[in-house]
């Protein structure tokens, strides 16, 4: 086969960007077949490898193929014994004998040189519990740029109607590095970052033409529209997946061991909230006819405007270049958070609500996006002569410090610039105590990106005899005194008990805003862009080693309330 061959049949056989997921589009859940006809098996896995010549391709140890077979039906969750929709024998046979002389490849099974036969005898729905086994692909002393050859994995068995994969390999292709990216000084929230968008072919040969992908995340966006590009901007959901993603397609020849860059700075566009949200490209060795079906995949809208071009960079420095450029802007934004207490009144018997409020007052959002939304907590002490019956869900009993019981409440992220959240506590007076204090805080943590720290903490007090609530950090309207039993939660403390959480946590005088995530949070005290809001030693002081553990397997402790 002569180079010229072997590169048009690998653009008409490559998927491009959709050979990542190697998933064949079936066995839908619910997809149910005739008696008689036969049970439909697609075998799943990597469809396309790239061999480098220059590098050592990965961890040897790892797989880039991991075979399995999906199978029409629902997939089975929860424990017990999965069912089987299928019972009886089959075999999968793996022929990778068109690698001879291309490459080396490590096959799972009873292997025979370069075939190998996967024998088995059930299946079950979907593809998680159906694996066929791994291939591990590597040069050999033989490969040479250019190389190519197709493993091919096919199935037989009676009752069953295989679709087979193919798996494409190629030695010295086409390798793109990116230009790497560097904040420059000065960038503040709502300035416009020049992105020096580039890439270096480092493989052996060319590629006939690249694919661009760009994305920013919600606090970023992209002021040009480029007529070679498509966008997809995601504004609803999850605050962790919204944001904008462009891909645009170059028809250029890219030679090898030549580098390009975009003929104008790539313009990202930082929001007034935005802070250390992520902006992140990355160029394929991909035709634009092979990049179609991706577009096809989404919901992208095409660009208005002239087209984004590539120039040749000559003598560029390879060290400039690497796999992956991304960056995290801008880092001088800051937000404020703020606790607020509650002032109460009540009789011993009385049950009161104490709307404890938690809010962001921004400029900035709390993005969390390197720590994929983990919580925020705070702690919150207990008036002295009362007893929590009732707590919101995302809060759960524990010891503060040695000594001190009380809650300890999470807020997940990410938290919108301007969130408002409340957090009721049911407080029964079994005593009544004159000006009964207890602190709600968080953290003394070193953040940098916390604008006020003297709102961090607020105060319970209970028949106080003067002063604020909240010790003149936050505020509140209070709560109520009932003789019974208000506020969030579902279940009442009894004496002895370690309290409970499982009522809501929003709601009351301060809210109004949306984290934009549910109340059940994570485990971790970590906030945005890297920074620990509760450093090691303030987690120690916690005493939370075996709590977080209880906290992930039940978000409410059991039991009674806790005395003070």
């Amino acid at each position: 086969m002569t180079l010229q061959s072997v590169r048009r049949t690998w653009r008409l056989r490559s998927v491009g960007l959709l050979a990542a997921t190697g998933l064949a589009a079936v066995g839908l859940a619910g997809t149910a077949h005739a008696v008689d006809a036969p049970l439909p098996v697609t075998i799943t896995g990597q469809n396309r490898v790239d061999l480098s010549l220059d590098s050592d391709n990965g961890d040897a140890t790892e797989p880039q193929v991991q075979l399995r077979l999906n199978v029409p039906g629902e997939e089975f969750e929860g424990d017990g014994e999965i069912p089987t929709v299928f019972n009886g024998d089959y075999k999968i046979r793996i022929d990778a004998s068109a690698l001879a002389g291309v490459a080396s490849v490590k096959l799972p099974c009873d292997a025979d040189g370069l075939v190998a036969v996967c024998d088995g005898s059930e299946l079950y729905a979907g593809q998680t519990y159906n694996r066929v086994g791994d291939i591990r692909v590597d040069v050999g002393d033989d490969s040479a740029a250019g190389d190519f050859g197709t493993i091919k994995v096919t199935g037989e068995g009676e009752g069953l109607d295989f679709t087979p994969l193919d798996i494409d390999v190629l030695v010295g292709g086409a390798e793109f590095v990116n230009r790497e990216l560097s904040l420059p000084k000065g960038l503040e929230a709502g300035d416009t970052y020049a992105a020096p968008v580039g890439l270096r072919n480092k493989g052996a040969m060319d590629s006939e033409g690249a694919v661009l992908r760009f994305h920013g995340s919600r606090g970023l966006s992209f002021p040009d529209s480029y007529g070679n590009c498509a966008y997809d901007e995601v504004t609803t959901g999850p605050l962790l997946d919204q944001g904008t993603e462009a891909i645009c397609t170059f028809s250029d020849t890219i030679k090898a061991g030549t580098a390009y860059a975009l003929t104008g700075p790539l313009k990202v566009k930082t929001a007034d909230f935005a802070l250390y949200d992520i902006f992140n490209y990355g160029f394929s060795a991909v035709s634009p006819t092979e990049a179609k079906s991706l577009l096809e995949s989404g919901n992208y809208r095409p660009g208005t405007g002239p087209d984004l071009k590539l120039k040749e960079v000559p003598g560029a420095n390879p060290a400039d270049y690497t796999r992956y450029a991304e960056l995290d802007l801008p880092a001088t934004n800051k937000y404020d958070l703020e606790l607020a207490g509650a002032s109460l009144k009540g009789a011993a018997g009385d049950t009161v609500t104490a709307k404890l409020g938690f809010r962001n007052n921004g400029p900035a959002w709390i993005s969390a996006l390197r720590s994929g939304g983990e919580p925020i907590g705070f702690t919150v002490e207990i008036p002295e002569g009362a007893k929590v019956t009732k707590a919101p869900e995302s809060c759960m009993a524990t010891e503060i410090a040695e000594g001190t019981k009380g809650y300890l409440c999470f807020v997940d992220t990410p938290l919108l610039e301007d969130a408002k959240l409340s957090f009721p506590f049911d407080l029964r007076i079994d005593r009544v105590v004159q000006n009964a204090k207890a602190k709600v805080a968080l953290p003394d943590w070193d953040n940098p990106s916390e604008s006020d720290k003297s709102n961090d903490s607020a105060w319970i007090v209970l028949n106080g005899t003067g002063g604020s609530a909240d010790g003149g950090t936050g505020s509140s309207d209070g709560g109520t005194s009932n003789g019974g039993t208000t506020g969030g939660g579902s279940s009442a403390g009894t004496d002895g008990g370690s309290g409970s959480s499982t009522g809501g946590g929003t709601g009351g005088d301060i809210s109004g805003g949306d984290t934009g995530t549910d109340t059940d949070g994570g485990l971790a005290l970590t906030g945005a862009g890297g920074v620990t809001l509760i450093a090691g030693g303030a987690v120690l002081a916690l005493g939370l080693g075996t709590v977080l553990v209880l906290y992930l397997r039940r978000r409410a402790a059991q039991g009674g309330g806790i005395a003070a």
